[in-house]
């Protein structure tokens, strides 16, 4: 279906809003008080729990043991992770629970962030039964953030259940056995502390891998200490402890430097979680889960992919939370891997999208790191330029650290017109588009004045200092790197779109906030002198001097189209121009990889093509995804398949250029659908419901008192109603949406007029059955 844009109102209406927030990313609904009974959104008891529906649904099982990371059960609570599948060489005779930290990294910033600052892996814990394994029967309840089951062998069974407990960061895992299965026990194997890259790439000159650990005995509790070459130190400390047939491992881990307090720390985690049976441990874990999940709900009628939204929503809260370090490429479960650290030339950005529509912005790391340690972005600047500008490297660790700039041990920000190293310089400006998302969805002016300002003024001075005018009286940009094509190119597309991005939200910022700047001239003068972006007959191209001409996985060239909503087929020829440059994209096999589809799907969905969205998630579930929804190329990467939830998100509602858009791309065969609230860019909570292939309601709940302009999708005249059922006054502004005024903590109904649709959510009925993920029966 197509979605034409509505008149936008100015870009200064649009992000001002109407009261700050406290300094506090909001994290929950407001409660839907302002609606009657009659029209509020909510459960029917009748009906069930909608959320405990959706999530039982989207649970995964195990029938056949699993062999690999991607194909087993995944516990996590953003520190600590847990993969759990058979033993490599020995599925018949031990399970392994890999236990990992997000934390956990070297220290030894002269080999760089691939190696000297990389995550480090910890090692792993198997179950060893007495007898030969012959079946399994596992579940992972996203609903209880648990896995639970049993464990058959030629002696008896193992009846299991394991958390990593969301506050404690224990892993517990409580295992009942038969009587022929007494003798089962756990054994810990620690790793070797060496860089995961090690087996993939040649050693920089000098660097060795860390002494081994050291395992004792601390009064009955057993740790394994991991000296670290740099200083500090992690530690693994476990516990079991039998209460009947039952016997519970407690298993924590610390990390420390430059100290060494790591060990007395993990000591006293499991001292205090061991006295608790593991029932009593799990309530409050499961407290915390069951409120995560409603503080948003999709359901719609394909079975497959809203079990893989589900599972991303769990997933994403196991890898991620706003004090944990950004997400590494395999979040908090390593696993062998040449990417052991944060990767900022997109997989950061991408693992972060969904929290935004899903209103989970208490995960919200990136804007807290970026703040955080601003000061090392500023090093990791060229020399001649850290007086007055920022940068992020391609790759960093938690701290935002690169280390030595080379491309055996780290990629640096680089200069135009420079290389070696590769003029990589863009990626800072993309993260900071993550924070503007927060902002934008929050309304919180901390976020805009202490966090986004000032550090995007910084990012974009970086850029000023090499932007010259050339012959034709437009401003140009030395060659700089596209991420991943190859080669570096004048007037490169990633860095063009970034920058007009960025001098636009700079000049709006500052007006918001007050602030004459003495660079805003300079910000006006680029957007209306840059050159425009390089296209040729086949769409955008790489850069002035490179063509887009094979087969690339990135879609770096495409910024300005998504994320960024630059250019969105405001005309005719705008329209084209996209639609020729993601079939040209698209059409080069060979190199494409899962996000490929993600991002073809994302820009689908903006163009109001939902067939076509939903076609590239099927190739994506049906090429890439693993059987457990987590994703590989040369080692394991997170960011797909939660770009894909995000790609979900951008066919239920998009909210870009102050307009919430609700059901802007649905394919036909999703004729029934609800949503409630989602979180829209102005700080909006949205509920509605699409049945019989009409959108049937939509109900907004204003938390910053910011402008609201809504297409609403609903065919004909409408009722517009406030809390209490009154007429709204409205103002129709073309093309479907219209304007309406809410203060902060107002709501409004719409639908078709005369109707009184039922309001309740429950799940959608799915139009045919699926199989679930993880490994059903055959």
């Amino acid at each position: 279906m197509s979605s034409p844009s509505a008149p936008d109102p100015s870009r200064r209406t649009v992000l001002a809003t109407g009261s700050a927030l406290g300094g506090t990313l909001l994290a929950s609904g407001l409660p839907l008080t302002q609606a009657t009974a009659a029209e509020r959104p909510e459960t029917a008891p009748s009906a069930g729990d909608p959320w405990r529906t959706v999530l039982d649904d989207a649970d995964l099982v195990w029938q056949r043991m699993p062999t690999a990371w991607y194909e087993g059960p995944f516990l996590g609570n953003g520190l600590l992770g847990s993969g759990i599948y058979a033993e490599p060489g020995a599925a018949s005779t031990a399970v392994r629970f890999n236990i990992q930290h997000s934390e956990v990294q070297d220290h030894r910033p002269e080999f760089g962030s691939l190696f000297g600052l990389a995550r480090l892996p910890i090692g792993h814990f198997t179950l060893e039964p007495v007898g030969a394994i012959t079946g399994l029967d596992w579940r992972l309840s996203l609903h209880d953030a648990e896995l639970t089951g049993t464990l058959t062998t030629d002696k008896g069974t193992l009846t299991l259940r394991a958390l990593i407990h969301n506050d404690r960061s224990v892993l517990a895992v409580e295992v009942t056995s038969s009587e022929g299965e007494r003798g089962f026990r756990w054994v810990f194997h620690p790793a070797d502390a060496i860089s995961p890259r090690a087996a993939f790439k040649p050693l920089p000159d000098g660097y060795q891998g860390n002494p081994p650990a050291q395992v004792a005995d601390h009064d009955g509790i057993t740790a394994a200490v991991q000296p670290l070459l740099a200083g500090g130190q992690h530690v693994t400390v476990w516990r079991e402890r039998a209460r009947g047939r039952t016997r519970t491992l407690y298993a924590h881990v610390a990390h420390s430097y430059p100290g060494t307090t790591a060990l007395g720390r993990a000591l006293r985690a499991v001292r205090r979680a061991e006295q608790l049976p593991y029932s009593a441990l799990a309530v409050d874990h499961r407290a915390w889960w069951h409120a995560y999940y409603r503080k948003s709900f999709l359901s719609l009628p394909d079975a497959r992919v809203q079990r893989f939204y589900w599972i991303q929503l769990y997933k994403t809260a196991s890898a991620a939370r706003r004090d944990a370090p950004v997400m590494a490429t395999s979040g908090p479960w390593l696993e062998p891997t040449p990417w052991p650290n944060t990767w900022w030339n997109l997989n950061a950005q991408l693992e972060y999208w969904l929290i935004h529509g899903s209103n989970h912005l208490e995960l919200d790391a990136i804007t807290r790191a970026l703040s955080e340690f601003r000061d090392n972005l500023a090093q990791e600047t060229p020399t001649p330029y850290r007086a007055d500008s920022l940068g992020i490297p391609r790759t960093t660790d938690p701290h935002l650290v690169n280390g030595a700039a080379s491309t055996l041990m780290g990629y640096g920000v680089g200069v135009p017109g420079q290389d070696p190293p590769t003029p990589e310089v863009g990626n800072l400006t993309w993260a900071l588009h993550n924070v503007w998302l927060s902002y934008r969805h929050t309304m919180d002016r901390s976020i805009l004045q202490d966090v986004l300002f000032p550090l995007l003024r910084k990012a974009i001075n970086y850029y000023l200092h090499f932007l010259e005018p050339g012959p034709d009286g437009k401003l140009h940009l030395p060659a700089t790197f596209s991420p991943e094509y190859g080669g570096d190119s004048r007037d490169c597309n990633y860095d063009l779109m970034l920058l007009t991005w960025g001098c636009r939200t700079l000049l709006d910022s500052a007006e918001l906030l007050g602030i004459d700047d003495p660079l805003a001239p300079r910000w006006r003068e680029v957007l209306a002198k840059r050159v425009p972006y390089p296209t040729d007959a086949n769409g955008f191209t790489i850069g002035a001097d490179i063509p887009f001409a094979k087969s690339h996985r990135h879609y770096s060239h495409l910024l300005a189209v998504y994320p960024l909503y630059e250019v969105t087929g405001r005309t005719p020829d705008e329209r084209a121009l996209i639609e020729r440059s993601l079939a040209h994209w698209v059409g080069f096999e060979g190199a494409l990889q899962g996000y490929t589809f993600t991002g073809a799907a994302s820009m689908s969905a903006l163009l109001g093509k939902g067939e076509d969205a939903l076609e590239y998630l099927g190739e994506l579930m049906t090429r890439f995804i693993q059987p457990n929804t987590m994703y590989q190329e040369s080692g394991p990467v997170i960011e797909t398949p939660l770009s894909a939830a995000q790609s979900l998100h951008d066919m239920v509602c998009q909210s870009w250029g102050g307009v919430i858009r609700v059901f802007p791309a649905l394919p036909a065969a999703w004729a029934d659908l609800v949503v409630h609230d989602f979180r829209t860019q102005g700080a909006f909570l949205l509920g509605a419901r699409r049945e019989d292939g009409a959108t049937r309601w939509v109900r907004l709940v204003s938390e910053a008192g910011a402008p609201c302009v809504v297409r609403h999708g609903i065919a004909g005249p409408v009722d517009i109603r406030d809390g209490q059922g009154r007429p709204l006054h409205h103002t129709d502004v073309g093309d479907g949406a219209v304007h309406i005024t809410l203060r902060k903590g107002e709501s409004v109904l719409i639908t078709a007029k005369g109707d009184r649709p039922d309001l309740t959510v429950a799940p959608v009925r799915p139009n045919e059955d699926a199989p679930r993920w993880g490994l059903p029966r055959i």
